[in-house]
């Protein structure tokens, strides 16, 4: 399986997010995840499609993995579009009118993902199996980053893979919150292929030895499917 590995930048050193960007890029991730909260969907502040617009501008040129955070959420995807996301992810309770806003994402020209928070039940993605490349699994209440994995998210993305395959859809599986070396394979078993991992890489001294950990974890569920 082709797993990615996103470090989110909620956990990044903002005073040198460029150089913090290009060192996690150069350790060996995959793409970037970046998290937009709004201080009214979710009890925080973040940043916005400024911030991406300059890192695109700074020569920044992996995959954008935006996850919106914000209520109502249409009115800042046009911009997140300019600014030069790549994904643009959505929560269900954020919109009113949920194939509208998937469809302004693929009008833009960009993969639209719906997100479910841990108590969010999975009904809506049956719905949108044809409209979303990215489904991603909150194994944390979001809002905050370094919260402790909740374990029955591994239920949750085993019965959002289900849905998947039943519909036969290519859509990437993603997992975001408290997620490090030791249950990055739980969360591969149960069907992710895409790891939102902030703390657990920002905050290590050697972002390239943390990531080659978390691979080594997800070679041997690709071996032999357990660890």
């Amino acid at each position: 399986m082709n797993h990615w590995i996103a470090p989110s930048i909620l956990s990044a050193d903002f005073s040198r997010l460029g150089e913090e960007i290009r060192n996690v890029l150069a350790a060996g991730a995959d793409i970037i995840h970046f998290d937009v909260m709004d201080n009214h969907y979710v009890p925080n502040l973040t940043i916005g499609p400024l911030v991406l617009e300059s890192l695109r501008k700074a020569g920044i040129e992996c995959i954008m993995d935006v996850h919106l955070m914000v209520k109502p959420v249409d009115r800042l995807i046009g911009d997140f579009i300019d600014a030069g996301a790549d994904i643009i992810s959505v929560h269900p309770e954020s919109t009113k009118h949920l194939h509208r806003t998937l469809g302004l994402i693929r009008q833009g020209g960009k993969q639209p993902g719906i997100v479910f928070n841990p108590a969010t039940p999975l009904e809506a993605l049956r719905e949108v199996t044809g409209l979303v490349d990215l489904v991603l699994i909150m194994s944390v209440n979001p809002g905050f980053g370094g919260q402790s994995f909740i374990e029955s998210s591994l239920r949750k993305l085993a019965g959002a893979r289900a849905i998947l395959d039943e519909a036969e859809s290519d859509a990437r599986l993603e997992i975001d919150g408290g997620i490090k070396a030791t249950n990055i394979a739980a969360a591969a078993r149960a069907g992710a292929d895409t790891f939102v991992a902030g703390s657990a890489i920002f905050n290590t001294q050697d972002y390239a030895t943390t990531i080659a950990e978390m691979r080594e974890q997800l070679k041997l569920v690709d071996r032999d499917g357990s660890v």
